[in-house]
């Protein structure tokens, strides 16, 4: 069998379940690749039938070894252990000979150090889809699920069918996450570390996931590490159909920075990156964006939990710093920990040491009991009815064990409706109690920043976005025919800007275009004076001196023409109303791949010096721009702030999606921002744009 293009065929059971797995380069050497990796499927239990190939050697580690691969039997798995150069003729007398359909190639050498070693890959990629066989590497760690443990590293987590699935690009780094989830009880249903993924990239065990889930069966859990995107797409498709499956997902992207600022000549290519673009593909996908090991295995954590319900939280603790901690983080992403206070607050308090609080957070004192602990998640659970969830904070404070404070803690998470987060710091001091505890099957956050961080993070992701495209009064035929009617690449001249905005139905301010001053002149008598005057022909009209505001007479436009028309490349002068009103701001920059990336923001300062803007993937949804909307930081002056009114929102969030339309079918425009866009309560309209187009060279 021939495997299908769409990669579904290339995972087999051969490589998940394998009744026969033989280790080519297999040593007595634990310190070897081949060694540690035959030492971990023996102590892991494998349960099928072990060989070995190794020409010095009868037994490896009690199995049985082959001198070279001619002699084996046939068998489902090989994982090969040995150099580069000698991997594609063992895995050709594999397949073809010993039926071998499945190979973990842990071995260097290949396309990530040479060309030579890309040549390599290719023959035994060759190889593997001319036998329909599934091919991990090479040059990675290995695969591992409770089945068998064909990885060559440690740590070896907790392995069961509702655990964690980790799809890591790098060996490495899925070791530093194993390192750091195994220390928080997180427990895993599988790790793929893909390595040069030359057959399986993350996008296609992501596929293969999607494509075969079972909600009974198989894991809710997937955390990514991924170092590169090869497949937007498909990454979108098979990530945002196993959340609505049911399914929670956590990525890493690494390599976001990019080394000094790109040159671009507008503001929306200062600011897009290709970092955006994979932000606004997460947002639309679904996914929690995480930017270490330690966030990645927080929000995994996180995501074993029951879901919260609501965004109210109750703080129980028995040290006064942590709880103020906690507090901050939750409260600046938007989560609450209200006031507890009334006859209730006050019958919890009176059952507590004096000196304790319970004004959330509630504070037992480092001499609280066991049993104060008790009755604070008893209240919170049955007496508090506005809490949604429990933050327990208890390390040691020295004085006594901690065996029994952790086993009321356990005892209440089992019966609890609310969820119940276990943030315990003593991992050194009390560690064998924190050890306990997570034998039991829970997991621990030791610090309590990093959740409340991370809960905000995940309470704040919007849902899947839907497919389908708003076409609601777009006049898509129009817009094909101002493209195709344009001959030239860069940035258009401003009668197609507007034509092209009035097609997508987005509100543009009434302009007048001319090299004559008298027609200029003109156009103010007819609109009224004030006017705003912009010079036409250089890219940043604002750093030549080329817009003038509120021009109130005939006389001081007719000198601002004159001016305006000696600037380096000016072509003629543009006439706009003078308007008032909040400026925003809407971009769009295509990224190869990703397709047109979509921002928005507040004008002027905002968008140039602070920033301040999100990400949407377009086409976008009315949703998906609410969405980006409210996570700006500057949200509140949208919404009218110290007496301030807002900006009409909705009309804001209709352009956004209006736009995302026109760029679907417009795809030769590569860059443009509207900005700014004047707005008030009642309206918002375009006052400034340009449109930088770009068509395939035939």
């Amino acid at each position: 069998m021939i495997n299908g293009i769409n990669g579904t065929n290339m995972i087999n059971e051969q490589l998940l379940h394998p009744s026969s797995i033989v280790v080519v380069g297999a040593s007595n050497n634990v310190h070897k690749p081949g060694g540690a990796i035959l030492k971990n499927l023996i102590s892991g239990g494998y349960a099928g039938e072990l060989r070995a190939v190794n020409p010095k050697e009868t037994e490896v580690q009690g199995v049985k070894a082959y001198s070279d691969v001619h002699a084996l039997p046939d068998t489902d798995l090989a994982v090969l252990a040995i150099p580069a150069a000698l991997c594609p003729d063992v895995v050709e007398v594999l397949a073809s000979e010993k039926n071998v359909r499945a190979f973990i190639i842990l071995s260097a050498g290949f396309g990530e150090e040479t060309h030579e070693g890309a040549l390599l890959e290719d023959r035994i990629l060759d190889v593997v889809e001319r036998y329909g066989a599934s091919l991990i590497g090479p040059n990675c760690i290995g695969f591992m699920n409770a089945w068998h443990h064909s990885v060559f590293s440690q740590p070896i987590p907790q392995l069961h069918s509702q655990g964690v699935d980790l799809i890591s690009s790098s060996g490495a780094t899925a070791v530093f996450i194993l390192e750091s989830a195994v220390t928080k009880g997180l427990p895993f249903n599988s790790v793929w570390s893909v390595g040069n993924a030359k057959q399986i990239g993350v996008e296609d065990v992501l596929q293969y996931m999607d494509e075969t889930f079972d909600a009974d069966r198989n894991s809710h859990i997937k955390l990514l590490y991924i170092e590169s995107i090869g497949d937007p797409d498909r990454l979108l498709l098979h990530a945002s159909s196993l959340i609505k499956k049911g399914c929670k997902i956590a990525a890493i992207k690494s390599g976001s920075s990019e080394s000094g600022s790109r040159a671009a000549s507008s503001h929306t290519g200062a600011i897009a990156s290709s970092d955006l673009a994979v932000e606004a593909l997460f947002r639309k996908a679904g996914i929690v964006r995480c930017y270490s090991r330690e966030e990645l295995t927080t929000v995994g954590c996180v995501f074993t939990l029951p879901p919260l319900r609501g965004r109210n939280i109750a703080i129980v603790t028995h040290a006064g710093g942590p709880g103020v901690m906690l507090t901050d983080a939750l409260s600046k992403g938007g989560l609450n920990v209200p006031r507890l206070s009334g006859p209730v607050a006050d019958e919890l308090k009176s059952q507590l040491y004096p000196g304790a609080s319970t004004g959330n957070p509630i504070d037992i004192l480092a001499t609280g009991t066991p049993e104060h602990l008790r009755l604070c998640l008893e209240y919170c659970e049955e007496k508090f009815e506005d809490i949604d969830a429990v933050m327990a904070i208890f390390g040691t404070p020295g004085l006594v064990t901690m065996f029994e404070m952790y086993d009321v803690l356990h005892k209440q998470m089992q019966t609890c409706r609310k969820p119940i987060f276990p943030i315990l710091p003593s991992v050194n001091t009390a560690g064998a109690e924190v050890a306990d505890f997570l034998k039991k099957g829970h997991v621990n956050f030791a610090d309590e920043v990093t959740l409340g961080n991370m809960l905000t993070r995940i309470m704040n992701v919007p849902r899947p976005a839907a497919n389908e495209i708003e076409l609601f009064g777009v006049d898509v035929p129009r817009i094909r025919r101002i493209i195709d009617s344009i001959q030239e690449d860069g940035y258009i001249a401003p009668h197609y800007v507007q034509a092209l905005l009035h097609s997508a139905g987005i509100p543009v301010v009434d302009e007048f275009v001319s090299s004559k001053k008298e027609e200029v002149l003109a156009f103010a008598r007819r609109v009224g004076f004030p006017v705003v005057a912009k010079v036409v022909g250089p890219v940043h009209k604002s750093d030549v001196g080329g817009v003038v505001l509120n021009i109130t007479s005939e006389q001081h436009l007719a000198l601002e023409f004159d001016r305006m028309m000696q600037i380096s490349q000016a072509t003629a002068i543009m006439v706009q109303p003078m308007l008032k009103g909040t400026e925003l701001f809407i971009g769009a920059k295509y990224e190869e791949r990703f397709g047109h990336v979509v921002l928005c923001g507040l004008g002027g300062i905002f968008v140039e010096v602070l920033k301040d803007v999100s990400s949407g993937l377009a086409p976008l949804s009315y949703e998906e721009a609410y969405s980006m909307i409210r996570s700006l930081r500057a949200y509140k002056i949208i919404q009218g702030t110290r007496g301030q009114k807002g900006v009409n929102e909705a009309k804001f969030a209709e352009i956004i999606v209006r736009l995302s339309t026109l760029l679907r079918f417009a795809t030769e425009i590569k860059e443009m921002d509207i900005n700014p866009l004047l707005a008030t309560e009642k309206n918002v309209i375009a006052v400034d744009a340009r449109i930088r187009i770009e068509k395939e060279k035939l």
